[in-house]
C-alpha cells in the first residue's frame, strides 16, 4: 500500500452530494431520521475517499473504505447503526451492518490499531490516515446529525477521526 511519507491533515475532498436529513420524527423518541442514500452511491463514496486520502488508485481507496467501515460497524450499535447503514450506499451499508457488535468498546487509538492489524504493512500512523480518510467523508454523506449521534456512542477521541474538533466542557 502506498502511503504518504509526511502525514498532514488530509484536505477535505469535493464530497458527494450531501444527503438531506428529513425531519421525520421517530415515533418513540422524536429523533431525526436520515433519508436513505442513493443505493448506488458507492462510486461517489470511493471517489471522495480516494481524494481525501490521496490514494493513487480507486482499488486502494475501496479496500481501505471496506476495512474502516467494517471496523466501525462493530462499534456502532442500536438505532445509530441501523440509521448509518440506511444512509450509506448499499455496499458500504453491508460493510457496517454485517459486523458482530464488539464485546468491548475500543478507544480511538485502539480502534486505529485494530484497523492497522487488518491492512498489510500498515503502521498506526498510516492506519490513522486511512481511518480519517474514510470517516471524514461520512458527515457530508450521512449528515452531521447522524454523525453526532454515532459519536455520542463512541469513547472520546473519535471526533478527530471524523474530521471534527473534540471539545470538552471546562470544569
Amino acid at each position: 500500500m502506498t502511503t504518504p511519507t509526511t502525514l498532514t491533515t488530509p484536505r477535505r475532498p469535493a464530497s458527494p452530494r450531501p444527503q438531506a436529513v428529513i425531519p421525520a420524527p421517530d415515533r418513540d423518541r422524536g429523533r431525526r431520521v436520515p433519508r436513505p442514500a442513493r443505493r448506488d452511491g458507492w462510486p461517489e463514496l470511493i471517489d471522495a475517499v480516494k481524494e481525501s486520502g490521496q490514494y493513487p488508485t480507486r482499488t486502494e481507496a475501496e479496500d481501505v473504505t471496506r476495512i474502516v467501515l467494517s471496523a466501525l460497524g462493530g462499534h456502532v450499535v442500536g438505532d445509530e447503526r441501523v440509521d448509518l447503514a440506511r444512509a450509506l450506499p448499499e455496499e458500504a451499508a453491508r460493510a457496517v451492518a454485517s459486523q458482530i457488535p464488539a464485546a468491548r468498546r475500543l478507544t480511538a487509538a485502539e480502534f486505529v490499531d485494530s484497523v492497522a492489524a487488518r491492512i498489510d504493512g500498515a503502521t498506526p500512523a498510516t492506519a490513522r490516515w486511512d481511518v480519517s480518510s474514510v470517516l471524514s467523508v461520512l458527515p457530508a454523506l450521512v449528515g452531521d446529525t447522524l454523525v453526532t449521534r454515532v459519536l455520542a456512542q463512541l469513547p472520546p477521541g473519535y471526533a478527530l477521526l471524523f474530521g471534527r474538533a473534540e471539545l470538552t466542557p471546562a470544569e
